[in-house]
C-alpha cells in the first residue's frame, strides 16, 4: 500500500472527519443534559435515568460493527455523510415522544451518532502513512470533545428553550454538516483499490477476530472509552446529587473532565508514535487505578477509642479534589484511547474497519452498560461513589491482563532468542517502518 496523497488532501480529510465526529459525539451524549430535565418531568428513578442515558450508547456501539465493514467496502465519504443525515432525522423524531417508552425507542435512533467513530477512523487512517497514523487518529479522536460541547452548551439551551427545542437545534446542525461532508469530502486513496478487487465476504473480514489479542484491545477500550462515555453522561447527575450543584455548574465541571479526556487524545496519538502504544497504556492504567481508588472512597466517619476518650475524624473528597482527580483521570484516559487505536492499523492494516469496529463496539458497550449499572448500584447500595468502585475493578483487571500478556510474550521472545515485541514499533521501529532504518 502506498501513500502518495498530497498533504492538503490529508488535512482536508482529517479536518472534515474530526469536526463531523465532534458534532456526532455531542449528539450522542445529549441525554447527559436533557435527560435530567426529562427525569424531573417524568419522575424517573436512577435506574430509569441510567437506562435512558445508556440506550443511545447501545445503538452507537453495535452499529460500529457493520458501519466499519461498510466503510471498508464503500468508503467513508458516503457512509459518514448519510449517517449524519439519518441521525439528524432520528434526533428530530425524538422530540415527538411523550412517554418514557417512546423516548427509549427514539434514543436508539439517536445512538447511530456514536457509530460515526469507526467510519472516521477507517476514513482517516486511509489517508495517512503508518508512521503518522497514530497522530492523525489522535487528532480525529479528539472529537470526543463533543461531550464537553454538550455538557457546557446544552444546559444554557435547556434553560432558555427547553429540552425539545434543544434537541431540534442539535438535529438541524447535524443535518447541515451531513450535507457539507458529502459535498466537500473526497474519496479516500483506497477507493481505487476497492474498485479493482473483489469485495471480501463477511467471514473474511471477520477473520482477525479469532485472535485473542483483538479482545484484549477491546477490554482496554471498554475502560478508556466506555468508562469515559459513561462518566461523561453520569457526572452532571452525580455532581447535583453529591455536591448540590445546579445544572449549569454541574455541566461546566463535567466539561472539565470531558475536555482533557478528549483533546489530549492528540497528545496520546503523538506519544504512541514516539514512545510506543504499550508504554502509554501502562501509564494510563496505573494512573487510572490510583484515581478511581481515591474517587471511590465515600464520606466516612472514624472513631478511635483513645486513652483520654474518643477521637473522631472524617475522610471526604471535597469538590476541589474531586475536580482535580477527574481531570487527571480524563487526561490519562485520553492517552489510552489513542494508544488502543494505534494498535489496530499496525496489526490489521487491511481490516481497520472490521477490527476497529469490534474494538469500538465493545468499548461503546461499556458506555451503555456502565451508566445503567451506575444507576442500579445507586439504587441498591445508596452510595454515590459506587460508580468509581466499579471503574476501579475494571481498570485493575485490564492492567493485570495486559501485564500478563506482555510478560508471556517476552518469555517467548527470550526462549526463541528474538528481538520482537507485542507491538513492533515500541522497541524496534526499524523492523516495522523500513523508512526509519538507519544506513
Amino acid at each position: 500500500m502506498t501513500y502518495s496523497s498530497p498533504r492538503k488532501d490529508q488535512y482536508r480529510a482529517l479536518g472534515l472527519s474530526t469536526f463531523s465526529f465532534t458534532l456526532c459525539f455531542a449528539v450522542w451524549t445529549i441525554f447527559s443534559i436533557i435527560g435530567i430535565r426529562i427525569s424531573e418531568d417524568l419522575g424517573l428513578s436512577n435506574t430509569q435515568l441510567g437506562l435512558l442515558m445508556a440506550t443511545p450508547i447501545l445503538t452507537g456501539s453495535i452499529s460500529r460493527l457493520f458501519l466499519g465493514i461498510w466503510t471498508d467496502r464503500y468508503g467513508g465519504r458516503w457512509v459518514f455523510g448519510i449517517l449524519m443525515l439519518v441521525t439528524a432525522g432520528c434526533v428530530y423524531l425524538l422530540t415527538l415522544a411523550d412517554t418514557y417508552l417512546m423516548l427509549l425507542v427514539g434514543a436508539l435512533g439517536v445512538g447511530l451518532a456514536g457509530g460515526s467513530f469507526i467510519v472516521g477512523v477507517a476514513y482517516t487512517a486511509a489517508w495517512f502513512e503508518p508512521e503518522r497514523q497514530g497522530t492523525a487518529l489522535g487528532i480525529f479522536g479528539a472529537g470526543n470533545v463533543g461531550a464537553a460541547v454538550t455538557n457546557f452548551g446544552a444546559p444554557f439551551l435547556l434553560v432558555a428553550f427547553g429540552w425539545v427545542s434543544t434537541a431540534q437545534i442539535y438535529a438541524a446542525v447535524l443535518a447541515v454538516m451531513g450535507v457539507v461532508f458529502i459535498l466537500l469530502a473526497k474519496e479516500d486513496p483506497l477507493a481505487s483499490k476497492r474498485a479493482g478487487t473483489k469485495a471480501k465476504s463477511f467471514l473474511e473480514q471477520m477473520e482477525p477476530l479469532r485472535e485473542l489479542r483483538v479482545w484484549r484491545f477491546a477490554l482496554y477500550y471498554f475502560f478508556v472509552f466506555g468508562a469515559f462515555v459513561a462518566l461523561a453522561l453520569w457526572l452532571p447527575h452525580f455532581l447535583i446529587g453529591v455536591y448540590g450543584l445546579d445544572i449549569k455548574a454541574a455541566g461546566i465541571i463535567a466539561a472539565l473532565y470531558t475536555i482533557p479526556a478528549s483533546l489530549f487524545r492528540i497528545l496520546g496519538g503523538w506519544m504512541s508514535d514516539r514512545y510506543g502504544a504499550r508504554r502509554v497504556m501502562y501509564w494510563t492504567f496505573i494512573a487510572s487505578v490510583v484515581c478511581t481508588f481515591l474517587l471511590s472512597y465515600p464520606p466516612t466517619e472514624y472513631v478511635v477509642h483513645g486513652i483520654d476518650g474518643d477521637i473522631r475524624f472524617s475522610l471526604v473528597v471535597g469538590l476541589p479534589l474531586f475536580v482535580v482527580l477527574t481531570f487527571v483521570l480524563g487526561f490519562f484516559m485520553s492517552l489510552g484511547k489513542a494508544a488502543v487505536y494505534k494498535h489496530v492499523p499496525v496489526y490489521y492494516p487491511d481490516h481497520v474497519g472490521a477490527v476497529g469496529g469490534v474494538v469500538g463496539m465493545i468499548g461503546g458497550l461499556g458506555g451503555f452498560v456502565l451508566p445503567l449499572t451506575f444507576g442500579i448500584l445507586n439504587d441498591i447500595t445508596g452510595i454515590w461513589q459506587s460508580c468509581f468502585m466499579l471503574m476501579f475493578v475494571i481498570v485493575a483487571a485490564a492492567l493485570m491482563w495486559m501485564h500478563y500478556a506482555i510478560r508471556s510474550a517476552e518469555r517467548e521472545e527470550w526462549a526463541a532468542n528474538q528481538e520482537r515485541t507485542d507491538l513492533p514499533e515500541l522497541a524496534t521501529p526499524h523492523l516495522f517502518y523500513p523508512l526509519n532504518k538507519k544506513p
